[in-house]
């Protein structure tokens, strides 16, 4: 039945397969054009892929030389980290320091005794001051758990509560500084006093602090020999006493001082050091006066003779051997001893220094503080002297478990005593913070030093990229036979070795490598590209070791830096390798020379005009700047494919008139076909009828 002709449905002629067949023939040229604008698109995408490579190792050689080289960054190494740390910025400049951490910061921290999980806080106004800032809460009364939501939430930066679970069913209250620093003590007013000593953290006390005024007339002064101190040796203004050399001074105190007192002595001492000679040689005496004088009688002067007092021959005394002794203070007591305080260390300013009563006094009474100067080349000034229970808070509050006290972190540098109130100091050396972290017996060393780990991963990005770039060039201008067939001539375009060379790349990415291999193999620009690197990166470029530091292969990069025996192609295609223990040795101890290598000012402009990544960038500037030659390769290739796709529209309207063409002449065969069909038949009926007659 397949040959059953049913007119208006079925062709007789199958004139639908025969006009798709003849349009078949028609649209090779319109084909061969797509086929040519996907091919253009593929040659457009794979500029713009050696443009991002080209970009790429650009970037990564500007990063050399830019004002974020990481040839100036700076990290700091410390000889014990569970004391003494530092972070550091751009600004540091390489040095050494060494300290002794004498005291960490702290915060006022109280906690209470245990308090029941179920104890609820009365409404009331809740007055805290964090040094001068004060923190008010007007509490409309609820749980311990609330009061610290809401005290939290309230105090932010200053001022902080939690709650502590000591054993079941019960809770201690802890109420703590976010301040560091002696001058932000935590105190309590209002309702908060009776928080306090309600639940155990606070109890009142005496106010036992007292301050010890220092005037001339309380002052007793001397000297080191024994004699009374003039008043240009020892002086009071505005409550400082300043000594001079080889000068004393006592300061009464009369207080007596328990074994268990809390009592602490507070107060501020500065140093003025001579540079000069300040001991004046002595004259000789000038022996005696004795008058010669004379007699006159009726007009005649007898004149006597002058008297003749020889005197030996004079010897000055030599001048004194220079003290320094930094051991000044002491703690006079009642029954005649004596007890030396810590040495001071010199200071240009006043510098606050505390120290433990009950340690020193043991239950004694203390008559007097002596300063004993007896250096010869140092002047001693003493200020603001107290006698203070560190742990009271203003209002006569004393904590019962202070789990911390506020207090300053003393550092000592270089021999200097340093007193800041927070643990992060980053006012002492430009560019460094200090983080103190615990206190230490030894001195700990912090060397700021660059950050070698950042030039080295620079290089390594540097050399990465140049790779990446280079396996891009060499796989677009592959021209030996291989098993791969070009995409438009089914023909043999590229080494596959080039591919399988490279141990990095992915499956995914190893296949369309493969089918870009050759595909600019007549393309001068990027060999001319390619050599050019070659020749930048083995140039040698000026440095401050010319003798010993020239060339990349004398950090350990090179095209054969592995120094691999034999022949290996890999390495005739300008890859790079890194020979690491090389260059670690060298950026050990030439890292001003290496950032010279890659980029240096030979003309003195603070610009840099050398170096392997300085050329390296304007090597490559061309090929990626606006209207360059990447850009002008891609908008080439636009131009082409919207040709070739106007093209298209205009063979696509031409394939559409001829495909109706084709369709109206068949139709019209089918139909005079059809008419002639029809004329037979009606003669072979007439005849047929004819016959029958």
């Amino acid at each position: 039945m397949s040959d059953v002709y049913i007119p208006g449905v079925r062709s007789r002629f199958n004139s639908e397969q025969i006009v798709q067949d003849l349009m078949r023939l028609e649209q090779i040229p319109r084909d061969r054009v797509l086929t040519n604008i996907d091919n253009l698109q593929n040659e457009r995408s794979y500029w713009q892929e050696v443009g991002r490579r080209i970009t790429s190792l650009r970037d990564s050689a500007r990063f050399l030389f830019s004002f974020q080289n990481p040839f100036n960054e700076r990290i700091s190494r410390s000889s014990d980290e569970a004391v003494m740390t530092a972070t550091t910025t751009r600004e540091a400049a390489e040095q050494s320091f060494r300290f002794t951490v004498k005291q960490t910061a702290q915060a006022d921290r109280f906690l209470s005794r245990p308090l029941d999980e179920r104890m609820r806080v009365e409404a009331g106004t809740y007055n805290f001051t964090v040094g001068n800032d004060e923190i008010s809460i007007n509490y409309r009364g609820g749980t311990l758990r609330d009061f610290v939501s809401v005290l939290n939430n309230r105090g932010r930066d200053k001022l902080g509560a939690s709650l502590i679970a000591v054993q079941p069913g019960t809770i201690s209250l802890l109420i703590e500084s976010k301040v560091t620093g002696s001058e932000n003590r935590l105190s309590f007013s209002g309702d908060s006093i009776a928080l306090a000593t309600n639940t155990g953290m606070m109890e009142i006390s005496n106010d036992t602090q007292r301050n010890i005024s220092l005037t001339e007339n309380n002052i007793r002064a001397g000297t080191i020999d024994g004699n009374n101190a003039t008043a240009s040796n020892v002086t009071v203004n505005d409550g400082i006493l300043k000594l001079a050399p080889r000068t004393t001074a006592a300061i009464p105190v009369n207080m007596t001082i328990g074994s268990d007192s809390p009592l602490v002595l507070r107060l501020e001492t500065q140093t003025r050091v001579e540079t000069g000679d300040v001991y004046n040689i002595p004259q000789p005496p000038p022996g005696p006066d004795v008058p010669a004088g004379s007699v006159t009688y009726s007009g005649i002067t007898v004149q006597n003779q002058p008297s003749n007092a020889p005197l030996p021959d004079f010897t000055p005394p030599p001048p004194p051997v220079r003290q320094d002794n930094m051991e000044v203070l002491n703690l006079v007591f009642s029954d005649g001893t004596t007890a030396k305080l810590p040495a001071i260390s010199d200071s240009s300013s006043f510098t606050s220094r505390q120290y433990n009563l009950s340690d020193i006094a043991r239950g004694k009474t203390i008559t007097s503080i002596s300063i004993e100067n007896s250096n010869t080349h140092r002047e001693i000034s003493i200020g603001k002297v107290e006698i203070l229970d560190p742990t009271s808070t203003s209002g006569g509050l004393r904590p019962l478990n202070a789990v911390s006290t506020s207090r300053d972190a003393i550092i000592s540098m270089e021999g200097i005593e340093i007193t800041r109130p927070s643990n992060q100091i980053s006012d002492l050396i430009p560019g460094v913070t200090l983080n103190v972290r615990g206190v230490s017996e030894r001195p700990v060393d912090l060397n700021i030093v660059a950050n070698v780990d950042a030039v080295k991963d620079a290089i390594f990005s540097f050399v990465w990229h140049y790779n990446r770039l280079m396996t891009e060039i060499n796989v677009l201008t592959s021209t030996s036979a291989s098993s791969m067939p070009d995409i438009r001539t089914n023909t043999q375009r590229g080494d596959t070795r080039i591919v399988d060379e490279i141990t990095y790349l992915t499956a995914e990415e190893a296949t369309a490598m493969r089918e870009r291999l050759g595909a600019f193999s007549g393309d001068s620009t990027l060999r001319n590209l390619k050599n050019n690197l070659q020749r930048t990166v083995s140039a040698p470029y000026p440095t401050s070791l010319e003798r010993e530091l020239t060339l990349l292969a004398q950090i350990g990069i090179s095209t054969n830096a592995s120094r691999s025996v034999g022949y290996n192609p890999a390495q005739l295609r300008g890859y790079l390798e890194i020979d690491e223990r090389v260059l670690d040795a060298a950026l050990e101890n030439r890292v001003p020379a290496i950032r010279e290598l890659f980029a240096s000012d030979t003309t003195g402009d603070l610009l840099a005009d050398t170096g392997v990544a300085f050329n390296v960038d304007a090597l490559l500037r061309p090929f990626v700047e606006t209207g360059g030659i990447i850009s002008l390769k891609t908008n080439t290739i636009d131009s082409r494919i919207n040709q070739d796709e106007r093209r298209v529209a205009n063979l696509d309207r031409q394939l559409a008139a001829k495909e109706q063409e084709l369709r109206i002449q068949y139709a019209r065969m089918e139909a005079a076909y059809a008419r002639m069909e029809q004329l037979s038949n009606s003669l072979d009926n007439f005849n047929q009828q004819n016959r029958n007659r």
